[in-house]
């Protein structure tokens, strides 16, 4: 297995895009396992008569977890999340093709040894950006780091 480390990242690098078609099974599966029960995210009738858009459409958690999803499809087993904040400007329904880029805008390495990566990352639809998000992401700094076994003043986010 080849381990991603950070010595292969530059700012300015861009990940590879990930693209994936909304479905309702999608916007409803992911309201589910958030336990989101607000009719928004599975009655299309509410979502249209009562919030004025065209569809249900994925809640917080779901765009959550396809954020970390995209970036630990890059970085693979050994990278580790340490904060994502992002902004959700528009609705994502059924029927769209949702598509995560990024862009590497630091690379450093903590006090403790530990190496960050902080990246700009994009959900768009049509070209249009629907959600922004900045991500800081440890990656190893050699074949043999692991950010999964920092602990304590080793890890700080």
């Amino acid at each position: 297995m080849t381990v991603l480390t950070l010595d292969k990242i530059h700012v300015g690098d861009e990940l590879p895009p990930l693209a994936h078609e909304v479905t309702a099974t999608t916007v409803i599966l992911g309201a589910l396992a958030a336990r989101d029960w607000r009719p928004m995210h599975h009655d299309h009738k509410f979502a249209v008569e009562r919030q004025g858009v065209r569809d249900i459409f994925l809640n917080t958690p779901n765009q959550a977890a396809w954020f970390e999803r995209y970036l630990t499809d890059w970085t693979g087993a050994t990278g580790r999340i340490g904060r994502v904040v992002f902004r959700m400007n528009s609705p994502v329904f059924p029927g769209d093709t949702m598509v995560y880029n990024a862009t590497v805008t630091d690379v450093s390495t903590d006090s403790a040894g530990c190496g960050w990566v902080t990246l700009d990352v994009a959900l768009t639809v049509d070209g249009a950006v629907k959600t922004t998000c900045e991500a800081r992401v440890a990656v190893p700094t050699s074949p043999d780091d692991n950010p999964w076994t920092r602990r304590g003043e080793r890890w700080v986010p």
